[in-house]
């Protein structure tokens, strides 16, 4: 039995490093979008803001990652329902993300 508690503490270290990673990823692609999306602004760069969309989706992607990665050490219903809230509210930003990617697409051919 003390095995199983063994092996139940390695999975859930892993998965909290996972979960940290995908979130420091996702953070670390925001800065570095919003930082090249201000060099694109002085620059006067016309596709700002399809750069700038392309970048926020990109880290709610790997944002989203990371809550799905939490899900799997969840114990209580209520820190699930907080969960699914998460991963639906940026599942919504992710679809309206695209879709104005979708838009400043078609509006620059």
């Amino acid at each position: 039995m003390e095995f199983l508690t063994h092996i139940e503490d390695v999975f859930q270290l892993v998965v909290q490093y996972g979960i940290l990673l995908m979130e420091c990823v996702g953070v670390t692609i925001l800065l570095f979008t919003a930082l090249k999306s201000i060099w694109g602004i002085i620059t006067r760069d016309s596709h700002v803001r399809l750069t700038l969309a392309k970048g926020i989706a990109l880290s709610l992607e790997f944002k989203l990652g990371g809550e799905v990665l939490r899900t799997v050490i969840v114990r209580e219903w209520s820190e699930l329902a907080i969960l699914g809230a998460i991963i639906v509210l940026r599942g919504a930003l992710t679809f309206l993300i695209h879709w104005e990617i979708k838009t400043e697409e078609a509006s620059l051919k």
